[in-house]
């Protein structure tokens, strides 16, 4: 998937109130910026990393830019929780993702759960295949522990309520999918967090008892795009 191309540089100063980012610019002008991040961004906001911030150039905006990435180390990593939903449903679409290729039909923000409260990243559809329905949740996952990619990092009872959700549409004879997507190319496993958010943990292993399908696939940014690799392991 392609990103803007051009990305600005910058040099964070620092996060802050979950949604907003002070950046230095190569000028020296400081701005802030629109974090579009609800998690601690635990691992990827330390001050004076290289960053790379999108404008949106709506001058009616009241933040014009926005925090895409950070440099941690060797890696970008993904920050800009609107890019997974759309890369990995346009990776769906052209049959990138084997686990979930072959669905003719594909909706998205349809809504499910208790009193239709909830909605879903990607809903796939078979109907004159036969197959059953295929609920996609997709997660973004930054924080980097060992070689392991963890989610969440932040205790979240929305994530937990979607783990249920994915467990009920199982319970009724379609499929569930939670999609773990690593926003960084330097893990080469997944696991839950369970040193942030326990219950979060405790939740996934059990949904995964009843057949919900965990899947994690680790990602590499660049400058001008989001790159597929490889699905990784995922250690319950």
């Amino acid at each position: 998937m392609r990103l803007p191309d051009d990305l600005i540089e910058g040099r964070l100063i620092r996060r802050y109130k979950r949604f907003l980012a002070d950046v230095e610019l190569a000028t020296g002008e400081t701005i802030t910026v629109h974090c579009a991040n609800s998690g601690s961004m635990k691992g990827c906001s330390e001050p004076g990393r290289p960053v790379l911030i999108s404008d949106s150039r709506n001058p009616k905006r009241k933040l014009r830019h926005t925090l895409e990435m950070i440099r941690m180390g060797r890696t970008w990593v993904g920050v800009n929780t609107a890019n997974p939903n759309r890369a990995v449903a346009a990776w769906i679409e052209n049959g990138r993702i084997a686990e979930l290729a072959g669905y003719p039909y594909q909706r998205r923000e349809v809504p499910y759960g208790e009193n239709d409260r909830s909605r879903i990243d990607v809903l796939l559809e078979d109907p004159d295949g036969g197959r059953p329905r295929c609920w996609v949740e997709i997660k973004n996952t930054t924080w980097r522990v060992g070689e392991h990619a963890a989610f969440p990092d932040a205790v979240t009872t929305r994530g937990q309520k979607h783990l249920r959700e994915l467990a009920g549409v199982v319970e009724q004879g379609e499929r569930g999918v939670m999609f773990f997507f690593v926003g960084r190319a330097d893990c080469t496993r997944f696991r839950p967090a369970d040193e942030i958010d326990p219950d979060y943990g405790r939740i996934l292993r059990s949904v995964v008892e009843k057949g919900v399908e965990p899947i994690a696939f680790r990602m590499r940014f660049t400058r001008q795009r989001i790159e597929l690799m490889e699905r990784i392991p995922v250690d319950l």
